[in-house]
């Protein structure tokens, strides 16, 4: 019995190493499974670590459209505003006595010829005063006639001794001062005609009249000052300030493009006047542009001008590439090393080609056509090449 007994207790011994050898088995590969969890875990955060601190991974770089400009061809233009104004702007005024105004027979913006009448002033009196010399005509015509008549039978009688030659002269010389109070009449007469003639308002030359500072009941004379105003032939011109930089390169006949304020057109026009002097204390000169008469054009209103100073070779660029900020105009370019950077330039002429540089590139850069304002300095960017036409 004793020797059962013992068998069972140690029976019992092995099945209890074996469940703890078993637990402990279990133990262990619970805590190597959590241990290999723990590590790869930790390898992929630094991974991700390592990739934020190393750079942007290859999926989160922009593909952003660049373009190498090179250099065109391109007119060079200069910018330039003023004031619209008659080229040839005539002051009409009172020529004559002047006068009450009896009646205006045009408004400004009415084309006239040379010599039509504008305004008519009352010539009542001076029509009588008139009439009365051309009657003293013809009473001096008559004395002269009864003058001549008399030395006609003088000069019958004077052969048979009659009358002496001392009559005779006296005779003569009564003919003679009867034919010079006829001159000095129809003289008279012929002034008074010119008079009248100058009491109207008349054009001095055909043109567009502009402005008209006269009424109908009006007493009018000659310190009245202007009454009317016209533009000669209706030409017109635009007087706009230039640098004196600018003023150098534009000829005499450079072609320009002058554009009204609220016209949807610019007008052909070109220099016609360029300013032989500078302003010393604005450094600028003034030219002048000759253009047709245009039903947009208002003499004092505000215009912009175009003006073609040659041609020159400068980067050319689409506008989407070229902004603005506190420094003036400014492009993206992409360097070397792929990363943006900014670089500030001076826009030339624009055109519907596109906008020339006229400095800060040398049309070698790669410049950013598009999403320009998505971008900062510094960014790396996958550039993707864009050809120019040319």
């Amino acid at each position: 019995m004793d020797s059962l007994a013992g068998y069972d207790d140690e029976a019992g011994n092995r099945r209890r190493r074996m469940l703890l050898i078993v637990a402990i088995a279990l133990i262990l590969a619970a805590l190597a499974a959590a241990y290999f969890a723990f590590s790869a875990g930790k390898g992929d955060g630094a991974a991700a670590a390592g990739g934020s601190a190393g750079g942007p991974s290859s999926e989160s770089i922009p593909n952003i459209t660049v373009v190498i400009p090179g250099k065109q061809s391109v007119q060079a233009q200069i910018s330039a505003n003023g004031t619209i104004a008659a080229r040839r702007e005539m002051p009409v005024g009172v020529a004559g006595e002047g006068g009450q105004v009896v009646r205006v027979l045009v408004e400004p913006g009415q084309w006239v010829g040379a010599g039509q009448t504008l305004a008519v002033i009352d010539r009542s009196v001076q029509s009588q005063q008139a009439a009365a010399l051309s009657a003293s005509i013809r009473v001096a015509q008559a004395d002269a006639d009864l003058a001549q008549a008399e030395l006609t039978r003088a000069e019958a009688l004077v052969s048979r001794g009659f009358i002496s030659k001392a009559d005779m002269d006296r005779k003569r010389a009564t003919r003679d001062a009867a034919n010079a109070r006829v001159r000095v009449a129809q003289a008279q007469y012929a002034e008074a005609q010119a008079r009248n003639g100058r009491l109207n308002i008349v054009a001095p030359a055909a043109g567009l009249v502009l402005t008209r500072q006269v009424e109908p009941g009006q007493i009018v004379s000659s310190g009245s000052g202007v009454l009317f105003r016209m533009a000669k032939g209706g030409e017109m011109e635009m007087m706009a300030q230039l640098a004196e930089a600018d003023l150098a390169r534009i000829p005499v006949g450079t072609r320009a493009t002058v554009t009204p304020v609220g016209a949807a057109q610019g007008i052909a026009g070109q220099v016609w006047q360029k300013s032989p002097v500078i302003d010393p204390q604005t450094r600028q000169g003034m030219v002048r542009i000759a253009i047709p008469y245009s039903a947009e054009l208002r003499p004092g209103g505000f215009a912009d001008a175009k003006l073609v100073a040659g041609s020159a070779e400068a980067p050319l660029l689409p506008e989407s590439a070229v902004q603005s900020g506190p420094e003036g105009s400014f492009v993206l370019i992409v360097g070397n090393d792929n990363k943006v950077e900014r670089r500030v330039v001076k826009v030339g002429s624009v055109s519907d080609a596109g906008v020339a540089i006229a400095s800060g590139l040398t049309g070698n850069e790669r410049v950013v056509m598009l999403a320009g304002s998505f971008l900062n300095v510094g960014d790396t960017i996958k550039p993707v090449l864009q050809k120019t036409a040319r």
